[in-house]
């Protein structure tokens, strides 16, 4: 260490101040007295004399120039009027509701360019619970357009924008969306006969979705898978699973809207349990009252996809009872409709294809229900 020269020494008097004030805190010794002292006291100088720490907010104030009340201020401004997002949510529970019946194409057109719209709105100065809201309600519609991909047949697309919607929700902290994620990757595990797959991601995400509706959606696809692999046992666990969450929740006002679920829905997701186990009466009984819940007064059909399902089963149903006549007609009248879920329909109509061969394999009616599904199949 280099040592001051004898001159620039201060007097003892001048040493008594300093050392008071040294004391009281009133100020620090420098460089060169405080080695000393804390060799005096027979350790180091960081030990006496600890290096102060900035304040992190006065730092992160001082750097932008802005005070206090300016810098809290900035965090409330926003480019985006409340009256805005009110018109965007109400958006995004119009498409959600318009997903049963809407023309696939039409709906997967407005709902890429809403998504665009409002993933805009990021770039923009948003407060932090707009912030958040934005990023919620992009993932509704991502999750949307997903399914509506997923309908359309283009799996890697369907798959990229439930990716892209977990992550929103994720980032957001919304605990539905993370759900209605984990149960699009299951819808879509089922629907490519990976029964194992879609079982284990509905059960990840049990723990976080069993007081919500989406828990009882995950509890319907398990039970769905369960009765493919043939575990009856298991099957009848989650649905009463599903039945304990369906029963603490609060009965949704708008019925529509894709992402609810309702005790019609958990009819539908009986009904498809019940026909592979083979309880075909009460199968058939689930399949009408999925058909009369789905029909408006007027008998137009607001659920067309459940609609065919139930079809389908009822077609099962009249082979097992050795009618085919019954089965084709139902069998068709399930293609007939324009709304449809591509992957979803030719699973169960594959499913009833094997009935019907199974049981009447030379018969012209079952090559004519072939002929259909291929027909359905191309396109």
């Amino acid at each position: 260490m280099r040592a001051k020269s004898s001159h620039n020494l201060p007097t003892d008097s001048t040493l008594l101040r300093n050392w008071r004030r040294w004391e009281s805190g009133e100020s620090r010794p420098d460089d060169f007295y405080a080695p000393i002292i804390a060799a005096a006291f027979d350790t180091v100088t960081a030990a006496f004399f600890p290096k102060s720490r900035p304040n992190r907010d006065d730092e992160m104030l001082s750097a932008t120039g802005m005070d206090t009340l300016e810098f809290i201020g900035r965090l409330r401004m926003s480019d985006v009027s409340a009256s805005t997002l009110d018109a965007i949510r109400i958006t995004a529970d119009r498409l959600c509701s318009e997903y049963p019946c809407a023309d696939p194409h039409e709906l997967h057109a407005e709902g890429t360019a809403w998504l665009r719209r409002i993933t805009s709105l990021l770039d923009g100065r948003l407060t932090l619970a707009q912030h958040r809201e934005v990023l919620v309600l992009a993932g509704w519609v991502a999750l949307l357009v997903g399914c509506v991909d997923y309908d359309l047949g283009w799996r890697t697309a369907a798959e990229a924008t439930r990716r892209a919607a977990l992550s929103l929700g994720q980032e957001a902290e919304h605990a539905e969306i993370i759900g209605w994620g984990a149960e699009m990757a299951a819808w879509f595990a089922l629907t490519q006969a990976n029964y194992k797959g879609a079982i284990e991601t509905a059960e990840a995400a049990h723990a976080t979705t069993d007081r919500l509706g989406v828990g009882v959606q995950l509890a319907a696809q398990r039970a769905k898978a369960w009765a493919r692999i043939g575990d009856r046992r298991e099957v009848e666990k989650a649905l009463a699973q599903g039945r304990s969450i369906l029963d603490t929740i609060e009965h949704p006002s708008n019925l529509d809207n894709h992402f609810v679920v309702d005790p019609q829905k958990f009819d539908f997701y009986a009904m498809d349990c019940c026909r592979v186990a083979g309880d075909d009466r009460l199968a058939e009984s689930f399949a009408r009252q999925v058909i009369l819940t789905s029909t408006r007064p007027d008998g137009s059909i607001r659920k067309p996809m459940r609609v065919s399902e139930a079809h389908l089963t009822l077609a099962v149903v009249a082979v097992r009872d050795r009618n085919l006549e019954l089965a084709l007609d139902e069998g068709l009248q399930a293609f007939a409709g324009k709304r449809r879920s591509l992957p979803s329909l030719m699973w169960i109509a594959g499913e009833t294809a094997r009935e019907m061969i199974e049981r009447f394999p030379g018969d012209p009616r079952t090559r004519s229900y072939l002929d259909q599904l291929r027909a359905l199949a191309a396109g």
